[in-house]
């Protein structure tokens, strides 16, 4: 099966790292998913994902704890730690999570690191088949943030552990998986993405492992000169380090979204990383706070987003979401050109202003109006011949046409998405 079949259109889920960091636990878990089947389900937001460290058992905040002791299986695979998901006990690892999460008419996906654990390589732990993870395992290939992994050697061994991790997944359930520490992995200039190898092996045990598996993988900033090889194994790929909510880390992603336009196709979706609005850092050791983002930078978010197409993740502890953090991820209209739209394209982009423009099936053409700068500015956009009115996605306001430019005024790093009628 063509594994772009498995994200037609852009994955919409909510991910844990955001709020959670490293110790998210089961009751967080389900309770968020919870929130998504009642609020969330019916404007297509489905992927609920635990992210990184699920198998430490005194994970804690954001932070790494070097060397760790983590919670394995016999044949050197990592499960979730019952201290933190008690369902998991007696060998059943997240079965239980992504069970009841399908149960609520949603899909259920983990974080990964590539590689396999030192704690395994150091003890010489059997793999399933044959051989031991010293085997497989190349100890010149660490993480540079995370102390937990050695990367695999590009061997049918180091394929047969990745073959029993991915199977593993497929009895848990699990229908998507962030792989981490390997869409950027650099060794030497000359050698920008040596894992490589680990992408592919990875490929071939989702193929193997008889369960549809959306792959997705960071961190970025992946190499724009291999966009091929990533969408000819993956679904997503980050185009981007991690993205917080500062308004010049938002900014700067209409450059990267400008050179990676031309890779985006169903089954295949460059990443600008997770949504970071509403409550995040919850249990950080400096304390929680709410996004820092204003709300016209919050609607700036969400326009380029939903016009380049970018999967959407929600980052926010969502039991906490204010009216407005709710409407951002309810406006139907806006969601309907991220689902829908085509021939996605930057219009032009300077320091102060940009345009995006895109088109569904019907006809219709979906402009989007961005004011970059620092100061109020009028952006101004051509209309395609034949226009006979103008909707804005977010005002609900249809205004007939007059004239071949539409222009907006806009307060600093405001944004305007307007929905054009054509006469045919």
């Amino acid at each position: 099966m063509d594994h772009r079949v498995c994200a037609l259109t852009p994955p919409m889920g909510w991910n844990s790292w955001d709020c959670y960091g490293a110790a998210v636990n089961e009751e967080q878990l389900l309770g968020n998913a919870a929130y998504m089947a009642k609020y969330l389900k019916p404007y297509g937001w489905e992927y609920v994902v635990c992210d990184i460290q699920w198998y430490e058992p005194d994970a804690f905040d954001t932070d790494y704890t070097p060397l760790a002791p983590l919670c394995m299986d016999a044949y050197s695979r990592l499960i979730p730690a019952e201290k933190r998901f008690p369902s998991a006990a007696g060998g059943r690892g997240f079965a239980s999570i992504a069970a009841q999460i399908h149960a609520m008419g949603l899909k259920f996906g983990i974080h990964i690191l590539r590689g396999i654990p030192r704690q395994a390589v150091h003890a010489r732990m059997p793999i399933l088949g044959g051989g031991t993870a010293d085997q497989v395992a190349n100890p010149f290939s660490i993480c540079a943030w995370n102390s937990d992994m050695y990367g695999v050697k590009d061997t049918p061994l180091g394929q047969a552990y990745y073959d029993s991790l991915f199977a593993l997944y497929a009895e848990w359930g699990v229908d998507y998986v962030k792989v981490d520490d390997i869409a950027c992995v650099k060794s030497t200039p000359e050698h920008p993405y040596s894992a490589r190898h680990e992408i592919e092996m990875i490929r071939k045990a989702i193929d193997r492992c008889g369960r549809p598996m959306v792959l997705s993988l960071s961190p970025g900033p992946a190499p724009l000169e291999e966009a091929w090889h990533l969408g000819t194994h993956a679904n997503l790929w980050r185009m981007t380090d991690d993205l917080w909510d500062d308004w010049s880390a938002l900014k700067a992603m209409f450059r990267r979204c400008e050179q990676w336009q031309f890779a985006v196709s169903p089954g295949n979706w460059p990443d600008c990383d997770m949504l970071p609005i509403g409550h995040l850092n919850v249990n950080h050791r400096k304390g929680s706070r709410y996004t820092r983002l204003t709300h016209d930078e919050q609607i700036t978010m969400m326009n380029l987003w939903c016009m380049f197409r970018s999967p959407l993740m929600i980052g926010a502890e969502m039991r906490d979401n204010d009216a407005f953090t709710l409407s951002l991820l309810t406006n139907r209209d806006l969601l309907e050109i991220h689902q829908k739209a085509q021939d996605a394209h930057q219009v032009r982009r300077t320091e102060d202003e940009a345009v995006w423009r895109s088109q569904d099936a019907e006809g219709h053409v979906y402009l989007a109006l961005f004011n970059l700068s620092e100061n109020e500015r009028t952006i101004t956009a051509d209309l395609p011949g034949n226009s006979r009115s103008v909707y804005d996605v977010w005002t609900h306001d249809c205004q007939p046409c007059s004239g071949t430019q539409l222009s907006r005024r806009l307060a600093p790093h405001a944004s305007a998405v307007y929905r054009v009628e054509i006469d045919r």
